[in-house]
């Protein structure tokens, strides 16, 4: 079963005290509303973690990561985490976090956790670095103990033990400690019980049997780069084809789909791979597929693209995790950003272009992740991110239309999760929409008033909330935002308020981005969408 979509299987009561209340409801990503750039409108959470360095345990939103880098949920509807850097498998379970399996045996001399590698019962277990987290069908949970260079197995009876690797980094297969690693950063197991390992820095996908048997699948590659003058380097390659000639460059995220295949997250390449285990292929489904390199470099270059799957552009994609429809979300590290791939096209889920990272909740552009290293499935349809350098988990839960909303030709106004009822309809002028400005206003809590200058007859509606006021002009196509200190915003609109039937009506986009809020416009249902940005 493929790891991040566990949490698909997780009881609804289980999956409902996770989250803290009943259980929610959402279109899931599938079927999730999209703005106007085609873009899934979501709302990102922090639902664990509160950003400081640490191993603090208890309630979730006190609670302390270092580097969260991978996700796994459990039928019991609980979460596990892989805390990279605190050495430690980390659980989440009912708005609390509890230290699942590993110690820490010391700190370093700037009171960092040391690791280590030990064997035995979880609460006695030692971890280096753990990265990647996948579970079999019998409940066992598969680790890549990344600095270790070890595949880790936490059996169901709570016993450690070291699947296959030695703990000193090579590249070899064999069977248990005989098979070497080099970095391993994630895993995925098979129905069978095949476990399949991304060894990351032997640019390799590795496939293990039940009792320790390591085989390497693809070719080594055979690149080199000069990184200073007479100092060359081992670096991964990019070749499409059959498997046993196929070439990665530093993969590091692994998704099984419903068909037993697997999706690879080629991360110095910036695509996703695919590998048909029943054709013997490998071939490109994201990304740009005529990677070269230029003199001395280690790594394609990155960059950030939705639209059609080949010209779509990332920047070190990591974790992987297949969605209840079929597509593939993608952690993309150092876009920071979720993307999602489905039927050949890239959309971005949360995040966007240019975003240097950032740790604020709130709508799909607004929020900021810092290297999202992995991504998993919740059986609402949201999603789970390890927000690794924020030492963060965070939800992304994808926005649903109220009941009622409709495909007809009336024009209608939501604000968050509810329609906006209004003394005469919504209308078209210049190809904006305008809105009596009273209800509206009123339903997003501010105070309205009406001035008209008698020396000019100059008509004026200022809107208040918060010591802060709205001022339009009827007439005039000009928007003003006035501080509580005086400072004055000026925005320029494109159409102006006007007075129809003794109502005043404003351009519901510019009014409503005065206000700091969030507008899309749903083009199937002809819905402006309001909502709070936070």
């Amino acid at each position: 079963m493929k790891k991040k979509d566990k949490l698909l299987i997780a009881p609804l009561l289980a999956a409902s005290l996770f989250l803290g209340g009943t259980a929610a409801t959402g279109a899931g990503i599938g079927l999730a509303v999209t703005g106007g750039e085609g873009q899934p409108l979501s709302q990102v959470t922090t639902v664990a973690g509160r950003g400081d360095l640490g191993e603090a345990n208890g309630k979730a939103a006190d609670s302390t990561f270092r580097a969260p880098w991978s996700l796994l949920a459990l039928p019991d509807g609980s979460v596990l985490v892989a805390d990279a850097r605190s050495h430690l498998i980390r659980k989440l379970a009912a708005s609390e976090v509890s230290t699942y399996a590993g110690i820490t045996i010391g700190k370093d001399d700037y009171s960092y956790p040391i690791g280590g590698m030990i064997d035995g019962a979880a609460a006695a277990a030692v971890f280096q670095q753990p990265k990647g987290l996948a579970a079999d069908q019998a409940g066992n949970v598969y680790v890549a103990d990344t600095e270790n260079h070890a595949i880790r197995k936490i059996g169901k009876n709570g016993e450690v033990t070291t699947l296959a690797g030695s703990g000193v980094l090579g590249s070899k297969d064999g069977k248990g400690e005989e098979a070497a690693f080099h970095t391993p950063q994630d895993v995925a197991v098979a129905a069978n019980g095949t476990v399949y390992a991304a060894d990351t820095l032997n640019h390799t996908i590795r496939k293990i049997t039940a009792d320790g048997t390591v085989t390497t699948l693809n070719a080594l590659s055979e690149r080199a780069v000069e990184v200073t003058p007479g100092q060359l380097v081992p670096a991964g390659d990019y070749v499409d084809g059959p498997l046993k000639s196929a070439k990665f460059n530093e993969p590091a995220g692994l998704a099984l789909d419903a068909k037993g295949n697997l999706y690879v997250s080629d991360s110095g390449n910036q695509v996703i791979r695919y590998i048909d285990f029943s054709t013997g292929t490998v071939t490109t489904v994201a990304g740009d597929s005529k990677t070269a390199y230029g003199k001395n470099q280690m790594y394609a270059a990155g960059d950030f693209a939705d639209g059609e799957a080949g010209a779509a552009r990332f920047n070190f994609p990591k974790g992987l995790a297949v969605t209840a429809d079929g597509g593939l979300l993608i952690a993309d590290a150092l876009n920071h950003s979720v993307r999602y791939l489905k039927d050949g096209v890239v959309r971005t889920a949360a995040g966007q272009k240019d975003n240097a990272g950032g740790s604020r909740d709130g709508t799909e552009r607004y929020a900021g992740f810092h290297h999202p290293a992995d991504v998993a499935v919740l059986y609402d349809g949201s999603i789970l991110v390890a927000d690794a350098y924020n030492n963060k988990i965070r939800k992304i839960a994808f926005y649903d239309l109220p009941e009622g909303i409709t495909s007809d030709a009336m024009i209608k106004v939501v604000y968050g999760g509810s329609p906006i009822r209004f003394e005469a309809p919504p209308e078209l002028s210049n190809g904006r929409t305008m809105v009596p400005v009273r209800a509206i206003t009123e339903a997003l809590g501010f105070q309205v008033t009406f001035n008209v200058d008698e020396s000019t007859g100059e008509r004026t509606v200022d809107l208040s909330k918060d010591a802060a006021t709205i001022r339009l002009t009827i007439g005039q196509e000009e928007l003003k935002r006035i501080a509580q200190d005086s400072t004055v915003t000026r925005l320029q609109m494109d159409v102006a308020p006007y007075i129809q039937s003794d109502l005043t009506y404003v351009p519901v986009r510019f009014f409503a981005e005065g206000l700091g809020l969030n507008v899309e416009w749903h083009e199937a249902t002809s819905t402006v969408i309001l909502r709070d940005n936070r």
